[in-house]
């Protein structure tokens, strides 16, 4: 039996709608994918002093599937209830939909199988990106040669970084409490962390024994603070969707792309940054394709990345999946992709002057579809609006100007670039 969920001034339709809602929320809780195809920390360690050795050889990974029947059983009951021709129905629909995906990720972890699931919820290199006739790799291929060109040195930006992790906590602990209210957002240091960082509603971890650079700095605040961290406190805000303050398998894209463009919006980010989630995409069409591991940790190697982050950047191509070549854990496509999807709504919106579009996509963990989709329930109040927006959408002037700039360059062609370099004698 479910407890039942009870709101105050809800339509009978939106409790029903809330209630399996939060039935959702409890079945999908084991469903937990990075944790589940993480390698230990300490681990990492051990091999990455290896490698730095020059003992190149395929590593020794096992993972532990969880039992996901009872959660499945739930999906499917929740999708079966949820009806058809409502809003809030579709939202809940599609939403169990990715939940069961990732479900089917987890059963297959360490096999192939994972790579079939990763890709149907998070793309392929390939992929046209929407709207062009150009696909994720050119887009990262492009980034690349645009570092290229201009001297961006991995190994050499690594070796700047001077900030060690627990005064880059003590820095971003008093940010988050000058922007939120004191003890919202708790910052940690975590030894067994092997991103950089990662944020939760109410914490943000940084990994032990790193140390960060200005940009660093500058970009896990906007990114992990400002857009993880913010819509997931909104989420709790909800009213009927809690589901809201977790992020879905399905919006994975936009939730990234959105951290990504907040980068670029309030200046955190630089072509270096760029360049390695672009590399991060040509490495998993390389394993796609048949590299193995120490393929792509060569491949990482070559394009100036050190030892530690070139071994970090090839285990998250292959979390999850044999190291044999062949299979990739593709959600670092996401990056590129939910950028360049993220700018142009952006964009779109600014042109259509429906800058309470932008604002809305911060009330929780949303998808760029679920906004429109959902955009009658925001008027009527039965979604909240965002009680938190980034430092950057907080001036909407500047943010118009950026996106206005970058609206009108769009009509400048190339030849009228090269034109005009000629005549300068450039």
């Amino acid at each position: 039996m479910h407890a039942p969920f009870v709101v105050a001034h809800l339509s009978p339709d939106m409790q029903r709608f809330a209630t399996l809602d939060q039935r959702l929320l409890a079945a999908v809780r084991p469903i937990r994918i990075l944790p589940t195809v993480a390698w230990p920390a300490s681990v990492e360690e051990r091999l990455i002093a290896e490698f730095g050795a020059g003992r190149l050889s395929l590593p020794d990974i096992r993972y532990a599937p969880p039992d996901l029947s009872a959660a499945r059983h739930e999906l499917d009951a929740i999708e079966a209830e949820a009806g058809e021709g409502h809003p809030i129905a579709d939202y809940l629909k599609r939403t169990a939909e990715s939940w069961r995906v990732a479900a089917d990720l987890l059963d297959a972890v360490g096999t192939e199988g994972v790579t079939a699931a990763s890709v149907s919820l998070y793309g392929r290199p390939g992929d046209a990106i929407p709207g062009s006739n150009r696909s994720n790799l050119d887009a990262a291929r492009y980034f690349v040669d645009l570092a290229d060109e201009l001297g961006a040195d991995l190994d050499t930006e690594d070796a700047t970084g001077n900030i060690q992790a627990e005064d880059l906590r003590r820095d971003m602990a008093q940010s988050l409490d000058a922007f939120f209210a004191p003890g919202t957002i708790s910052v940690e240091v975590d030894p067994e962390l092997t991103a950089k960082a990662a944020a939760g509603a109410t914490r943000i971890r940084l990994r032990g024994g790193a140390r960060f650079t200005e940009y660093d700095r500058h970009q896990l605040l906007a990114h992990e603070a400002f857009v993880h961290s913010l819509t997931a406190l909104n989420g709790r805000e909800q009213p009927v969707l809690a589901s809201l303050a977790r992020t879905s398998p399905r919006v994975t894209a936009t939730q990234e792309g959105l951290a990504v463009f907040a980068e670029l919006m309030s200046g955190a980010i630089d072509i270096s940054r760029l360049k390695r989630i672009s590399l991060r995409i040509l490495a998993i069409d390389m394993a796609l394709n048949g590299a193995d591991f120490v393929d792509v940790f060569r491949f990482f190697r070559d394009c100036g990345q050190n030892v530690a982050d070139s071994f970090h950047s090839a285990q998250r191509v292959f979390r999850g999946v044999p190291l044999t070549g062949g299979s990739a854990f593709a959600k670092d496509n996401v990056y590129l992709t939910g950028l360049l999807a993220v700018h142009t709504f952006f964009r779109w919106a600014l042109r259509q002057r429906r800058l309470d579009l932008l604002r809305n996509l911060f009330a929780g963990k949303l998808a760029l579809h679920d906004v429109m989709s959902l955009e009658a329930h925001f008027i009527s109040g039965e979604i909240a609006a965002p009680r938190y927006l980034p430092p950057w959408m907080q001036h909407v002037h500047g943010l118009a100007g950026k996106l206005a700039f970058s609206l009108f360059v769009n009509h400048i062609h190339m030849a009228g670039v090269q034109a005009e370099e000629i005549s300068l004698g450039l």
